[in-house]
């Protein structure tokens, strides 16, 4: 066989190769995308009426961390009504802190398709839905939300948890971590107490 007869047959074993290579990357990408789907599916079961346990009015003990350095904490009272919209997949709490002349607005949306809940927040003073919001579910009756920002120019994570839930109390916490979600540490602690 002559070189140039060889230089043919090499040419379409090589193409042959790459194309098989290539469908072979293409279907593990598929299965890849296909099992990341099914992973959110089993994984989030986020649900309608999941907030349910919040309507109703509240009288809330509210603990801010103040100063990290000595671990001072500023201690003040607060109140909130809370109510189900849209059949359990809306939820609106008006918060309100008379002793800080401070009131805002919580919305809680259910994205049905995804199964998550996207939790906004509305500051009285401006009335403006502040985006994006904050992603989250319930898991073994602990709702988890996380969002990602940033404290004197490095990146952070911001949990808020709703856990101890009962039906005349729950609480609220809210932590930061500067290790990506290795440790948390709270920053704001709110102890709700239903009123009767």
């Amino acid at each position: 066989m002559t070189a140039s007869t060889h230089q043919p047959s090499r040419r379409i074993l090589l193409q042959a190769v790459a194309s098989l290579a290539l469908a072979q990357f293409a279907a593990s990408a598929a299965n890849s995308t296909e099992s990341k789907e099914k992973e959110m599916k089993t994984k989030y079961k986020a649900k309608p009426g999941e907030f349910d346990f919040l309507n109703g009015e509240w009288k809330i003990k509210h603990r801010r961390l103040k100063n990290p350095a000595n671990n001072e904490w500023d201690i003040f009272e607060g109140e909130a009504t809370c109510w189900s919209i849209l059949g359990g997949i809306g939820n609106i709490e008006e918060l309100r802190i008379p002793a800080r002349n401070f009131s805002g607005m919580g919305l809680r949306l259910l994205d049905v398709e995804n199964q998550r809940w996207s939790d906004f927040w509305v500051n009285a003073a401006s009335g403006v839905l502040n985006p994006p919001a904050v992603i989250g579910d319930f898991i073994h009756g602990e709702g988890i939300f996380i969002s990602e920002d940033v404290d004197a120019g490095m990146p952070i994570k911001v949990r808020g948890k709703w856990d101890q839930i009962m039906p005349k109390s729950c609480r609220w916490q809210q932590a930061v971590s500067r290790d990506n979600g290795s440790t948390w540490h709270d920053n704001w602690i709110m102890e709700w107490q239903r009123v009767a």
